[in-house]
């Protein structure tokens, strides 16, 4: 027990955690251990190495086809553009801006998540679909007040012990509420283009404040902020750059602070 309260004081997420815990809150995460990890060529997961838990494909943008070992399908920051090689049974949208959203998704997909919510408020989802659960967890966007004020979301998506989160257009470092809500992230899906969102050192630091084994990159915009974000990560992670778009993972062992650069399959 020592040795996870010392794992949690480092993360900075262990005072968040007892304040949900001991407070009336929303649902906290399963829990999530380290898995291990393969490269996997293209973009067509249709078929899972026998061993793996989830499969991961960089559409390109800020989308990401997800497909677990049970055949469920979603794709991240779904806008009609960057789509994947089948139609999703999920697609999340984390924010109301028209490169991450489509208001003409395809009507064959089962469930539309929206990051924000069209009436005003705050968007609430916590969906079990097979061997997948996606909840989400609100943030704020610049220059947006009152009742749009939390139009952006980060996505969580949990496999078999294994959470993936989507930080969509975060704008803001995370609050301790934030952390004790997204509970512990073994992959962090993170925007790294250090204007639209926010500065590369501040992103820094919220992976930092959430503590995952492996960062992929997204919502880049030439190669030139990938390479700076890249410098700026590399003093204490590890960086693996793949051939191809798409990457495995299942329960062996999760690679230790890497970060996992995909090439997009439409940039």
């Amino acid at each position: 027990m020592a040795a996870f309260a010392a794992f949690f004081a480092r993360t900075g997420a262990l005072a968040a955690l007892l304040a949900i815990t001991l407070g009336a809150g929303p649902a906290m995460a399963r829990g999530c251990f380290p898995i291990a990890e393969r490269g996997l060529p293209g973009v067509q997961l249709a078929s899972l190495p026998a061993e793996a838990t989830v499969g991961i494909t960089f559409l390109g943008h800020a989308s990401f086809w997800i497909e677990t070992a049970g055949g469920v399908t979603a794709i991240t920051d779904y806008n009609g553009v960057h789509v994947g090689p089948d139609t999703p049974d999920i697609v999340t949208m984390n924010n109301a801006h028209r490169t991450h959203f489509t208001d003409s998704p395809d009507p064959a997909i089962e469930h539309v998540l929206r990051g924000w919510n069209p009436a005003g408020g705050v968007a609430e989802h916590d969906l079990d679909q097979g061997d997948l659960r996606v909840r989400n967890i609100p943030t704020s966007v610049h220059g947006r007040t009152g009742i749009h004020a939390n139009s952006n979301s980060i996505f969580v998506f949990e496999v078999e012990d294994l959470c993936i989160a989507h930080l969509g257009h975060l704008h803001h470092v995370l609050t301790d509420m934030h952390l004790g809500e997204l509970g512990l992230i073994d992959i962090l899906l993170v925007p790294v283009d250090g204007s639209f969102t926010i500065g590369q050192p501040l992103m820094r630091r919220v992976i930092d404040q959430i503590g995952p084994s492996v960062v992929i990159p997204m919502h880049y915009f030439g190669r030139a902020s990938l390479d700076r974000f890249l410098d700026l990560m590399s003093d204490e992670w590890t960086i693996a750059v793949a051939e191809g778009s798409s990457v495995a993972y299942d329960r062996l062992t999760l690679p230790h602070r890497q970060v996992q650069v995909l090439q997009p399959v439409r940039p």
